[in-house]
């Protein structure tokens, strides 16, 4: 049987990217929470598993650190080893789910307009 996922997994998992990401560009928590319009308390908080993220800072926090809000999701094996590939898939498969949204929900535009 499968071992279910729970929300302190994903917390965990939300926290560990978070730290790596920040790392990875030699960025402190102070000015992350800056660029980020958050408290350096609560970027403190997210990297320590003591809270969760919203989908509304989770948004904040991929722009300030200009990445895909994803890449706070990846398992570290694929984080740190041969995530080229697994983002090109992903990001694939992103955009033609996407494009399949579009044309399912928005009218196609007129060339000659």
């Amino acid at each position: 049987m499968e071992k279910r996922i729970d929300e302190g997994d994903i917390r965990l998992l939300v926290s560990k990217n978070l730290k790596r990401l920040r790392d990875l560009q030699n960025i402190s928590q102070l000015n992350l929470a800056l660029r980020a319009d958050l408290t350096h308390n609560f970027i403190n908080d997210i990297e320590n598993c003591k809270k969760g993220v919203s989908c509304k800072s989770l948004a904040k926090l991929s722009a300030a650190l200009m990445v895909e809000p994803y890449q706070f999701f990846l398992p570290e094996s694929v984080a740190d080893d041969g995530f080229s590939g697994y983002a090109f898939d992903l990001n694939d498969s992103f955009q033609k789910a996407v494009g399949k949204v579009m044309s399912r929900y928005l009218p196609e535009k007129d060339p000659e307009a």
